[in-house]
């Protein structure tokens, strides 16, 4: 029987290049736990050595096989045994095996991995905005077979393909593969069906040389998001009444599909897909996170009421997935061809091979619907390579899974007409209207001229969202200002967006929880976007929280927004209460304010008493009460100092510019600098490239450098398209900077 054995324990890790000293580690481990979020600019990218020694495992039948696997490594491995490559491995986020047996000896044997995080010209990720972990984050396993055994060898799959399809009369096929590794005629394999209860519903046999069946199960129950019942198959790999090997899959029966005016179907019923992206790290633990959090990761977001979630921007840990199938999400798994493009045959095998891995390891999780071929890979530019990589890369999603639907992540400026599009089932654009570009209200007309502009495309949005930082509090919250207050005042529109629009098939905020970038400093805060529901250490939910709770959650909810927001002066202060009950009454210091019937957002106006005031909100089955404090002065450090520095930062670069018409057609004269150069051939001119830090600076509130910050996704950018993506920019701001430009010659 198959064998599996933990190697977590008692490593070492070096550093070839003495960054650092030696130190001994347990599994899940990575070197960015601190520095990859600690607001220092920068982490550490280079190779680390593990190593451990292992005994070779008891093996009582001849010709047993020992495999090493590697849950992830990130971002490259070379695995030895005894000194000997036993494996190498391109890709941070995928399951790797390799058979180790003829390298091992009896007694102690040597395991080193190499493993490294920095970039090579073929592999992705290159450059995003989140931050690279290095290390063995999910652990490593020895597995122990018999010379005849379910495959280990194939893209680290689990050696079973299981697609359930229901049926017309309430039932359901099982269609089953499994594939076996020296195969000989005397051996079958057994399938058995399993309910939730343990209890067999349906069974098979077949040769274990033609192991493909269909299973029929009579009354099944189907998966879907509110009701994720799972059957279990087991196969077992049988000769002379002895069990030799054996795996099982949880799985699900449902159906679904897309329609661009009626959104999302699951078994034949319309439900609107909401629900956030989530990245996997937490607060100085960076993404070696264990089993346990991973699942609570998952328990919060039901807690929300979302009922899916993107996995940005990577393949996600199997605990995750599982928790997904349990819980009942619809998940959309990527790959991580993100931002920047690298053009060349082996950086699309990369694609290539990250992708069948991702299909091949999760091909029988009920909660993956959707394969995500690419994420705001426009950001450097299109070119028809670009284009072609796509469509070869959604012909392999159709080969490898005919099942499921493929979709994409279009960067905001992605044109409404070209090429980008009808390459996948269906698409979503990561729109940040109300934050780096335009207001909040350009949303839903956006939204809606697109819809009726390509009545032909299902249409989602796979990213938006807005910083909010628990420290800021404002009475007029305005976008940049970083407070939580804005955040929560930009989500109560987009959900009603979302709620107004069914055909809209997803939606998913950007993002569940804080996470760690370490190219970031913004808002006060450095090394992290800020952007989460929930803050990076999963403490405090934040008001935009319980935003999207009011309008997902069946479980009766209220929550009186602006607890952070302690102190509050003036004669009358506004309180906000989200709520999925019909009314909401509210008392202050048990005298009644009122009684008011709104949807999901209740405003009410209070006078405080002097000193210390407790309100209450109170529902037909829930409340919730807070603590303010009236006071002559609201606290300065309510107040981000850097956001009034920048105001005053962009009126004194106008006074600069004196009498100079703003409004003026813009010149682009031949041999000088203009806005219409890519960031890093500006980069080439001191001058010029000071200038447009400077305006960058005041516009987006970005460090754009070379070597600073998010430079490498950034560089073949243009000032004029950036633009794009700035919120609030005043007329004639990229006008000033362009008369700059062309003043200095190249």
């Amino acid at each position: 029987m198959r064998k599996l054995i933990s190697l977590n324990e008692n490593w070492t890790l070096s550093f070839p290049k003495g960054e650092r000293l030696a130190e001994k580690v347990t599994l899940p481990h990575t070197w960015n736990a601190v520095d990859g979020m600690d607001g220092n600019g920068s982490y550490l990218r280079t190779t680390g050595v593990y190593r451990c020694t292992f005994l070779k495992p008891e093996q009582p039948l001849e010709g047993g096989r020992v495999y090493v696997e590697v849950l992830a490594a990130a971002l490259a491995a070379v695995v030895k045994v005894n000194g000997t490559v036993a494996a190498t491995h391109e890709g941070g986020f995928s399951t790797f095996r390799a058979d180790i047996t003829d390298l091992c000896k009896e007694g102690n044997n040597e395991m080193t991995i190499e493993v490294s995080n920095e970039d090579t010209p073929s592999m992705y990720p290159a450059s995003a905005d989140f931050t690279f972990y290095g290390g063995l984050y999910r652990g490593v396993n020895l597995i122990s077979v018999p010379h005849t055994h379910f495959d280990l060898d194939y893209y680290g799959g689990s050696g079973i393909k299981v697609t359930p399809k229901p049926t017309e009369d309430g039932g359901a096929t099982f269609e089953i593969e499994s594939f076996v590794t020296n195969q000989e005629d005397c051996f079958t394999v057994m399938y058995s069906i399993e309910d939730a209860c343990g209890c067999e519903v349906a069974a098979a046999v077949r040769p274990a040389d033609d192991t493909a069946v269909t299973i029929y199960v009579p009354d099944v129950k189907l998966w879907s998001m509110d009701e994720p019942n799972l059957y279990t198959v087991v196969a077992r790999l049988q000769k002379n009444n002895e069990t030799y090997d054996e795996i099982c899959v949880n799985t699900g029966v449902r159906s679904y599909y897309v329609t661009p005016d009626g959104g999302f179907f699951i078994n034949n019923k319309a439900v609107s897909l909401r629900g956030v992206s989530r990245h996997q790290d937490r607060l100085y633990k960076g993404n070696a996170l264990t089993a346990e959090e991973h699942v609570q990761d998952a328990k919060i977001i039901k807690e929300l009421g979302a009922n899916t979630i993107r996995l940005a921007h990577y393949q996600h840990s199997q605990d995750f997935y599982d928790a997904c199938d349990r819980l009942g999400f619809a998940v959309w798994a990527e790959i991580p061809f993100i931002s920047v493009f690298k053009s060349g045959k082996d950086a699309h095998e990369h694609c290539r091979r990250e992708l069948t891995e991702l299909i091949v390891q999760n091909y029988n999780h009920p909660s993956i619907m959707f394969w995500g071929i690419s994420n705001e890979i426009l950001i450097g530019g299109i070119s028809q390579e670009l284009v072609d990589c796509h469509h070869d890369l959604q012909r392999l999603c159709k080969e490898l899974d005919p099942t499921r639907l493929t979709t994409i992540a279009h960067v905001s400026f992605t044109p409404v007409s070209g090429p980008m599009h009808h390459i996948t089932d269906v698409e979503s654009y990561n729109h940040y209207f109300g934050w780096y570009g335009g207001k909040i209200e350009d949303n839903a007309p956006w939204l809606d001229k697109f819809h009726a502009d390509n009545p032909d495309i299902c249409i989602g949005v796979s990213e938006y969202g807005c910083e909010g930082i628990i420290n800021w509090h404002s009475n007029k919250p305005q976008c940049k200002d970083y407070t939580e207050e804005y955040q929560a005042l930009y989500h109560e529109h987009m959900a009603q967006v979302f709620e107004d629009r069914p055909w809209i098939w997803s939606s998913h905020v950007w993002n569940m929880f804080d996470f760690g970038c370490a190219a970031r400093n913004e808002g006060g805060v450095r090394g992290r976007n800020n952007k989460g529901l929930v803050t990076i250490d999963r403490k405090t939910r934040k008001d935009s929280f319980y935003v999207y709770q009011a309008y997902w959650s069946k479980e009766p909810m209220v929550h009186i927004a602006g607890r952070r927001h302690a102190q509050r002066a003036g004669e009358t202060t506004e309180v906000k209460i989200y709520s999925n009950q019909d009314s909401v009454t509210l008392y202050c210091n048990g005298k009644k304010v009122g009684t008011k019937t709104e949807h999901r957002i209740f405003h009410f106006t209070v006078t405080l008493d002097e000193g210390i005031n407790i309100l209450l909100a109170v529902t037909d089955k829930v409340k919730d009460s807070i603590t303010l404090e009236k006071v002559e002065k609201e606290p300065d450090s309510y107040t981000l100092p850097e956001f009034n520095e920048r105001q005053e930062g962009v009126a004194n670069w106008f006074k600069q510019m004196g009498s100079l018409d703003l409004k003026a057609p813009m010149e682009f004269p031949e041999g000088f600098y203009s806005v219409r150069d890519t960031l890093e051939e500006i980069s080439k001119n001191e001058e010029a490239l000071e200038i447009t830090s400077q305006a960058l600076k005041l516009a987006t509130n970005f460090d754009i450098k070379p070597g600073i910050g998010m430079w490498d996704m950034l560089k073949t950018m243009k000032p004029e398209a950036m633009t794009n993506m700035i919120s609030g920019i005043q007329d004639g701001f990229i006008e000033s900077l362009n008369s700059r430009l062309i003043k200095i010659k190249k």
